[in-house]
């Protein structure tokens, strides 16, 4: 039997096999269901003692709870890998994991397209403000108080992070006809910029018309759109996050809908998920999904598969496909 050991915690539903084809080099643990304070109790009572790395998978948190500094403390020592089944990472607490020497994984790559084709659907849906017509049909009162509303073509774009999703959601919204432009902490390279113009935060704030979140929630970005930003925008802007909630105060998007500040918004993510503000939920100029931007068979199988792939590199050959980038800088 191996002498080392991978800790599955949640389910795999579409890697299975290639899962279970890891016992040839290492000892297979999960720990599918239960709480916080039973893992806990395992990690103490050295049920985890040769576990090298941690499968953590998209559905963890409602059994352990955020990877924090209470987590991390009681993790064995012989832990060197947390590969997550997530783009987004926030939580876990990144410096607490590199101070450990705990080296992390998300699976950025494998959400690319199934995140843009959502932010595109709420884009559209948030410009035509599609909402009140299709609560009215099913409503049984035809277009209902449908409104005129806005084609995207000559529209500006303006992309917050443009990382993979951000550089996707351009190249669909060209075919649309529209003007790309993007603030990232440091300009891309002329290739993948792809003809997006490279503009300061101030600038994307006030040429947008369609105002886009695509980067990670982190203690510096956390509100990084809040009422100060609104009042850059222009008058009528349409927002749009398919990223993490708590990029955007929500209390001051709720306001700037009611002023018509913001025409309307296209949201997957929310800051206290699963519940929903009650100003967004009761607003029909708010196109609203349940967080299913990578809730697909394709990008559910992929986004697995590249955990599994991190993690066997990890054990083999010490490295990880997609480090967290805070810790490879």
């Amino acid at each position: 039997m191996p002498s080392q050991a991978a800790l599955l915690i949640g389910g795999i539903t579409h890697a299975r096999k290639e899962w279970e084809a890891l016992s040839s080099i290492l000892t297979l643990k999960e720990f599918p269901s239960g709480n916080r304070e039973e893992f806990i109790q395992n990690c103490k009572s050295g049920e985890y003692d040769d576990v090298v790395a941690i499968y953590r998978s998209n559905t963890s948190n409602k059994y352990t709870g955020n990877f924090n500094e209470e987590l991390l403390s009681v993790l064995p020592k012989s832990v060197r890998y947390i590969c997550h089944n997530g783009a987004g990472y926030d939580n876990l607490d990144i410096p607490g994991c590199t101070k450990r020497n705990i080296a992390v994984s998300s699976t950025p790559v494998a959400v690319n397209n199934a995140t843009a084709d959502v932010g595109i659907f709420l884009m559209i849906g948030a410009l035509r403000q599609a909402y009140v017509p299709i609560a009215a049909i099913r409503a049984g009162t035809w277009q209902g108080e449908t409104t005129t509303g806005h084609d995207p073509q000559g529209k500006v774009l303006g992309i917050l992070g443009m990382g993979g999703i951000g550089r996707e959601m351009a190249t669909r919204a060209k075919a649309f006809g529209m003007k790309i432009q993007y603030h990232n902490r440091t300009r891309l390279p002329a290739e993948l910029e792809a003809g997006a113009t490279y503009v300061s935060f101030d600038e994307l704030l006030a040429n947008s018309d369609v105002f886009s979140l695509n980067l990670a929630l982190n203690p510096s970005t956390r509100h990084i759109i809040g009422a100060t930003e609104f009042g850059k925008m222009k008058d009528g802007v349409v927002i749009v996050n398919t990223a993490r909630g708590a990029l955007i105060d929500e209390n001051a998007l709720v306001a700037a809908l009611d002023s018509g500040k913001v025409r309307s918004a296209g949201l997957d993510v929310y800051e206290e998920e699963p519940k929903v503000h009650a100003g967004l939920l009761s607003n029909p100029r708010v196109m609203l999904l349940p967080h299913i931007g990578t809730n697909t068979y394709e990008t559910q199988k992929e986004m697995e598969i590249l955990v599994l792939d991190n993690l066997k590199l990890g054990v083999e050959k010490g490295e990880l496909i997609t480090q967290v980038p805070e810790q490879k800088r």
